[in-house]
């Protein structure tokens, strides 16, 4: 099997040096690049599984950095690794369809074991847009809900709700990260709305018992799954 490629862009030469070496040691395939123009740049060259991002960078800050790559690739992983911590900061990270979001400073076994999680869910992906819950396929890209027995068809904003829930399975999410990576801002019209396209889901994985999705008071939700 290939080792897993992993972009890595930071302008703190020192301690990227030394997550890079940590990195390697654990088997991965990392090129580092000093700031956020070379980060583009080495994205098409590298053609990583996987995108670590500092934000404060010189050329291009992360945030735009991903928002390039994403406009390149919808599906590869991208983590922001960054000492600003803010909420405000974190939710433009989720908004910009980041899969993660650490903040220094932080144990490079965390980062280590967030890496095999994230990979490990992917693995039992039937292709890349394409995730097993339970007893259930999700097809990303058709919006398709799969069982034995049944097919069940949901909306693009239900389907980008499930993809975040799912690629978060039995973690809670937050509502304000759903509402800015689905609706792009926390407005309680928005929020109104998530409540009705969460009942709607809930509807739609019925046909499943293995699955489900919980509220959690005051802090969003958690799709829950009992895999066979």
């Amino acid at each position: 099997m290939k080792p897993l490629k992993i972009l890595f862009a930071d302008d703190d030469l020192k301690y990227s040096l030394l997550l890079k070496r940590f990195l390697e040691q654990e088997g991965y395939d990392v090129t580092y690049v000093g700031n956020g123009t070379m980060a583009v740049e080495q994205f098409l060259l590298v053609r990583p599984d996987l995108v670590l991002l500092d934000i404060n960078m010189p050329g291009l800050n992360g945030f735009e950095v991903a928002a390039r790559i994403r406009e390149q690739d919808k599906h590869v992983l991208i983590f922001f690794l960054s000492d600003r911590s803010d909420k405000a900061d974190r939710l433009h990270g989720f908004q910009l369809r980041a899969n993660d979001y650490l903040a220094k400073p932080f144990y490079p076994e965390e980062l280590i074991a967030r890496i095999r999680e994230r990979f490990s869910l992917l693995d039992g992906a039937v292709d890349e847009e394409t995730y097993r819950i339970g007893n259930t396929v999700f097809d990303y890209n058709t919006n398709e809900l799969r069982t034995a027995s049944s097919k069940v068809l949901i909306t693009s904003r239900q389907a980008d709700i499930l993809r975040l829930l799912t690629l978060n399975v039995n973690t809670a999410v937050p509502r304000e990260q759903l509402l800015e990576a689905v609706w792009g801002n926390a407005s309680y019209a928005n929020s109104l709305a998530l409540n009705v396209q969460i009942t709607y889901l809930r509807k739609a994985l019925r046909n499943d018992p293995t699955v489900r999705i919980d509220s959690l008071m005051k802090k969003g939700y958690v799709l829950r799954t009992d895999s066979v």
